[in-house]
């Protein structure tokens, strides 16, 4: 009830810079009550913990748009208000990265074991599929499109079955890209010697940099195209059991998601072209 009650809807779309800090703050809760209680599954717990923090704003957001659609604003309109919702649901998840990505490298390697397990083992899992050249190929570029496809799909069933039910799967994304981000800057550190210096600083900030520009090039994109199918599935699914089948209104919301689905397509085949076209070659 506390950390629910610490932000609304209405403040986080008028201020959706906000929700940076409270990604950031959820994820740190979430990472430590998970190695305080359940220590030896807190790389899941986390994620749950995370989520559940923020599935009471989420949910208010989702409802506040299937609203709007109900109005007579235009397509164009429309959209445009979609967009504060999604500027939230982007914030939340950078600061969510940033924070485990934060906590990867300042967290000592014995705690690193439990607290980040199976994230590190997806990371392996992914690089070991990946080798050579074939980063460069279009058959990575379809391994690539075919599996952010299938976390597209997860999206919007989620979202349609559990309402706010994506959240879960942004906020494990948000775990993995963060461990991705922090496991790059702690080899550029470890390549610095670790001694901080202020002659150092300029290097140490350019490691940072290069962290997060190697993932984000392609990872917001990519992210986004997830929580506008998100916010398509949740829409269908509250407008489900707020109104009948069938209805004008219905229809209205129905055509909207299904605009936003297909924004959300668009961009998932352009994050997945530049992961394998652009990322490769800038880094």
């Amino acid at each position: 009830m506390v950390l629910e009650t610490l932000i609304n809807p209405l403040n986080a779309e008028a201020h959706p810079s906000k929700m940076f800090f409270f990604g950031f703050l959820y994820s740190t809760i979430g990472l430590f009550l998970g190695m305080w209680i359940f220590n030896e599954y807190s790389s899941l717990i986390m994620v749950f913990l995370t989520t559940m923090a923020v599935i009471p704003l989420v949910y208010n957001i989702i409802k506040m748009e299937e609203k709007k659609d109900l109005t007579e604003m235009s397509e164009k309109g429309l959209l445009k208000e979609h967009s504060k919702a999604l500027k939230v649901f982007m914030y939340y998840f950078l600061g969510a990265t940033v924070g485990y990505a934060f906590w990867y490298v300042v967290l000592p390697n014995h705690l690193l074991a439990n607290a980040f397990r199976v994230q590190s083992e997806t990371i392996y899992s992914i690089r070991s599929n990946v080798t050579g050249d074939a980063a460069k190929t279009f058959k990575a570029f379809s391994d690539i499109l075919s599996n952010n496809l299938k976390v597209l799909i997860f999206c919007i069933l989620f979202s349609f079955l559990y309402g706010v039910g994506a959240i879960f799967i942004l906020t494990w994304n948000a775990s993995v890209i963060g461990v991705a981000i922090g496991d790059s800057i702690k080899s550029g550190f470890f390549e610095l010697g670790y001694k901080l210096s202020i002659s150092n600083l300029p290097m140490y900030f350019g490691t940072v940099t290069h962290g997060l520009l190697k993932y984000t090039i392609h990872g917001i994109p990519e992210i986004l195209s997830y929580f506008v199918a998100g916010l398509a599935g949740g829409i269908i699914s509250i407008a489900a059991i707020r109104h009948d089948f069938g209805t004008k209104k219905y229809v209205n919301i129905v055509l909207d998601s299904s605009i936003l689905l297909l924004i959300s397509l668009i961009m998932v085949i352009v994050a997945a072209y530049l992961e394998v076209y652009v990322t490769p070659f800038v880094f």
